[in-house]
């Protein structure tokens, strides 16, 4: 049910019912109602509005009190149209500052901070998609000679991200000729993503034909091999995993043992985490809403990240339905735009 067919007063109900109940985790009665949402009306009013709500689907009467909690639609409704979001405390937003640097460290280990620093702010598990390395373009490369014509290629990423692939070659190189093929890769492809890279050698071999030196023969048939398509394990980092122990309505063994599972196989999570990575904005679902079993009962809040315009994954928090939706939204939405920053930061320095 849209917002609009709410009269004003159903309106304030139910955001005082939501707000009261993400507060203490209680059925909400009409008396309390009464006393909370400051309207001049009287309690069999309320019950009456309160009925109506319930037919909508929007509120549910637990069988073991007169009062009334609100469903997942109701809290869909109150996230998309009743919730007032404020800014991120200047406190809180100066504590991402200070715990997100952006100094000389990996990718991996930025992110591994992120999902750290969600999960303690917000006291559910935290989660970060961890992008392809193939994402970041290209510092440096260099090689060191193997037995049997065999390449030690040692791939340098502006994240500072270290890469080693072992290559094959028709025929072995002295270690000058490494040198020279290095020296004119570093020339012509640092700062390029590798798909760019492999754009530009098949544009070189196309334009060069036969007519190659001895010196661009050895450094496109080592970037050839170097530059090739290889397969990335895709991959989520999660923490705090155990806070979400503490909550009673997760408090199910069964449900507590599917969640873990989901957290330790990551496939489908990370499936989720993907698709929330093509939305721009904060993206938000509310129990059987992310199309998984287990997370049937939690509440999963993500925003995107990016760099030099490019998307490179999501950041989230996971946790109960009953959640401080005002709060987590700010603070995902400011995490993925520091997260951002930073990598922009780190693109620059290339």
């Amino acid at each position: 049910m849209p917002a609009a067919q709410l009269d004003a007063r159903a309106r304030r109900l139910l955001r005082t019912l939501i707000a009261q109940y993400l507060a203490d985790g209680e059925p909400v009665g009409s008396r309390t109602l009464s006393r909370s949402s400051g309207l001049d009306v009287s309690p069999a009013t309320i019950r009456n509005i309160m009925s109506d709500l319930e037919d909508a689907g929007l509120v549910a009467s637990p069988h073991t009190s007169a009062g009334r909690v609100p469903t997942p639609r109701g809290l869909r409704l109150f996230v998309d149209s009743l919730i007032e979001l404020q800014p991120l405390p200047q406190d809180e937003m100066a504590r991402l500052r200070r715990e997100l640097p952006p100094g000389p460290t990996t990718t991996r280990d930025l992110l591994g901070n992120a999902s750290t620093l969600l999960s303690a702010m917000t006291q559910f598990a935290g989660v970060v998609t961890v992008p392809r390395q193939a994402d970041f373009p290209l510092r440096h490369i260099d090689f060191v000679a193997l037995p049997d014509a065999r390449v030690l290629v040692i791939l340098v990423f502006s994240d500072n991200q270290v890469q080693n692939r072992i290559v094959q070659l028709a025929r072995p190189l002295d270690g000058r000729e490494l040198e020279q093929a290095a020296n004119y890769l570093n020339a012509q492809f640092a700062g390029l993503r590798l798909d760019d890279i492999r754009g530009h050698l098949l544009r070189e071999l196309r334009e060069a034909s036969g007519e190659l030196n001895r010196l661009m023969s050895s450094a496109v048939e080592l970037a050839a091999a170097s530059f090739a398509p290889q397969s990335e394990s895709d991959d989520v980092l999660v923490s705090g995993q155990t806070n979400l122990m503490g909550y009673s309505e997760l408090a199910n063994l069964e449900r507590l043992r599917e969640l873990f599972e989901a957290f330790q196989k990551k496939s489908e999570l990370l499936q989720l985490m993907e698709v929330c990575a093509k939305a721009p904005g904060v993206r938000l679902f509310i129990g059987e809403e992310s199309g998984f079993a287990a997370l049937d009962g939690c509440s999963v809040v993500t925003a995107s990240y990016g760099a030099q315009g490019r998307v490179l994954g999501a950041v989230g928090v996971i946790g109960p339905t009953r959640m401080a939706y005002e709060r987590v939204i700010p603070v995902v939405q400011a995490t993925a735009g520091l997260l951002s920053d930073a990598l922009n930061r780190v693109a620059t320095t290339l």
